[in-house]
Formats: structure tokens, C-alpha cells, sequence
């Protein structure tokens, strides 16, 4: 299939609402958008005018409905990208509610507020921790993956009943510049550009990696192509990378000689193995990741390297 190349066409001049802007995720997606043309109206739960000063910076509380209503009818957005939300493997009792009202109850405030006022697309992120389709007796791993789970059989709802323009983008092992330094491969750049040795778990759990423009270019066309509403799909690269393996890269991208100390902590429980459906995503998106593995690495560690020596720069004026 031919790629979807009119993204300047669809954006230039929309009303663009993006929920969770201030995450890794939400700035990379603002300032694509901004360069095809869109304005864009960027959410946050804390007050962020003093950051970038071309989007619209709005605070709201998105598990209050009368609230999310209200900020929905004001703007009118062409597009809703909800990425906002807790993000967390973790197990943790304290998680369930949280993770539940973070994700779940903000997701079916924006819905309704959608199917009442109107959109052209709605993109919900789904998540490779959610139980795989087809299961007839699904089981999440985690809080955050059940609400994951529920969010996506929200929107698939709501396209089915409502006709709300839903698109559900299932992102997976997402990393790039401007990711938490708690994330493994930002912990693991830095602890080797430090010469320290990061402490990773066992090592064996593969994922599907993806550099975050790949992920950015996905977003985009998802949100402006037409007849793709009611569609989930898939954007990462179609392989399986260990974590071992993606240490030992990210270590090796550095030039530092670092070894990992493997086994120093406890590999997670209930972590699923998952590759993205990429022919999926080339039929319906015409989008396919283009940044291999080894360019990916090789341009977070430049970046990260970059905010090390700024960092160490200001620590020796003072």
C-alpha cells in the first residue's frame, strides 16, 4: 500500500487536544503536530504555562466529567489524542484505583464528551500488556493493564453503539530522547555514561521495541486517515529483542566498558511476550517502522550524553 503522506494537508489549522502532553509520549506528539500546521491544546494535571509557550497549556482533572465537558465543548478539537494516564507494571495493590480513575474513568468521560459534542477522530493508546484478542478468558497481569484492557473495550463501544470515530493504537516498548530516567534504557545510557553498572533483573523477557519517531509518524497518520474508525492497530516493529540484549546494545552504544549486573533484581511477574501485528499496520496505515534497533539506540545515547555534559556543565559553575 501506497504511505499516507497528507499529514500537513489534515493538520494544517486543526483544533488538536492532547491529554498526558507533558509525558514522553505527549511532547514528542505536540511538536509534530505543530510542524504540520495543527494548534494544538496541550493537557496536564499540573500547571504547565511556563513550558513551551506555542501550545495552549490546559489543567484539568479528566475523571471529572462536568469538568471534561465543559473543556471539550470550549475548544470543539478536530482530533483527541488521549494519552494521559498511569503507567505502571507494577502489581501493587495501591495501583488498582488509581490506575483505574487515571485510565479508565478518564476515558469514558472524553468518550461521552465526544459522541455528545462531536470529533473527527478519536485515538485511544492501547498497550501490549492488555490480554491478547481472542482469549475466551482473559487475565490481566497487572492494574494497569486490566484498565488498559477496559479502556479499549470502552472505545470500541462507544464506535460500535455511539459511532464516536475511535481508533485504538496498540503501542508497544516505545523509547527515544525525553523518556523517564527511571525507564530501562535511559537507566541503563546513563549509568554507563557514569561508569556505573546497571541493575537489571534476569534478562530473558522479550519485547517488541520501537523509536519514538516511528511511533510519532504511526499517531499522526492514525489520527487524520480516513476509513480506519473502529480499527485497532498495531505500531511497533514486528521482532523480539531481550532485555539482556537491548542492555548489552545500549552499554555498547556508549563506548563505555560497562558489564550489567544481571540478576539483581526481580524480574516482574506476569509480563507478556508480545511482537505488533505489522502487516496490520501496513494495511490500514500504510505505516511501517523505519529506525532500526541499532539507529535508535545510537541516537538516545547522543541525546542523553548531550544532557549529561549540559548537567555537568551547570554543576561546575556552581
Amino acid at each position: 500500500m501506497t504511505p499516507f503522506t497528507g499529514l500537513a494537508a489534515q493538520f494544517q489549522s486543526a483544533k488538536v487536544l492532547v491529554t498526558g502532553a507533558a509525558g514522553f509520549l505527549g511532547m514528542h506528539l505536540c511538536g509534530a503536530l505543530l510542524k504540520n500546521g495543527a494548534e494544538v491544546f496541550a493537557v496536564s494535571r499540573t500547571n504547565r504555562n511556563a513550558q513551551r509557550k506555542d501550545f495552549h497549556w490546559l489543567q484539568a482533572d479528566l475523571t471529572n466529567s462536568k469538568n471534561v465537558r465543559q473543556m471539550v465543548g470550549q475548544i470543539k478539537p478536530d482530533v483527541i489524542f488521549h494519552l494521559s494516564g498511569m503507567a505502571s507494571a507494577s502489581t501493587d495493590l495501591n495501583l488498582v484505583l488509581p490506575t483505574y480513575e487515571s485510565l479508565l474513568t478518564s476515558t469514558v468521560c472524553l468518550l461521552t464528551s465526544a459522541a455528545e459534542l462531536g470529533c473527527k477522530r478519536f485515538i485511544i493508546p492501547g498497550s501490549l500488556n492488555e490480554p491478547e484478542p481472542g482469549k475466551t478468558d482473559p487475565i490481566s497481569g497487572s492494574p494497569y493493564a486490566m484498565a488498559k484492557w477496559a479502556t479499549s473495550h470502552y472505545g470500541r463501544m462507544f464506535f460500535k453503539i455511539y459511532q464516536t470515530p475511535v481508533v485504538i493504537v496498540r503501542i508497544f516498548m516505545a523509547y527515544g530522547p525525553g523518556q523517564a530516567s527511571t525507564k530501562l534504557i535511559p537507566y541503563v545510557v546513563n549509568s554507563a555514561l557514569r561508569d556505573q553498572a546497571p541493575e537489571i533483573a534476569s534478562g530473558q523477557w522479550e519485547a517488541d521495541w520501537i523509536y519514538i519517531d516511528d511511533v510519532i509518524d504511526g499517531l499522526l497518520i492514525a489520527g487524520c486517515k480516513p476509513g480506519i474508525d473502529g480499527l485497532t492497530i498495531d505500531l511497533g516493529s514486528g521482532s523480539l529483542t531481550s532485555v539482556r540484549d537491548i542492555v548489552k546494545k545500549a552499554i555498547a552504544s556508549t563506548g563505555h566498558n560497562v558489564e550489567a549486573a544481571f540478576n539483581s533484581r526481580e524480574d516482574r511477574p506476569f509480563e507478556p511476550v508480545r511482537v505488533a501485528d505489522i502487516a496490520g499496520a501496513r494495511t490500514a496505515l500504510g505505516w511501517s517502522a523505519k529506525i532500526s534497533l541499532t539507529e535508535g539506540l545510537d541516537r538516545t545515547v547522543r541525546a542523553l550524553r548531550q544532557e549529561l555534559q549540559e548537567e555537568d556543565g551547570k554543576l561546575a559553575r556552581f
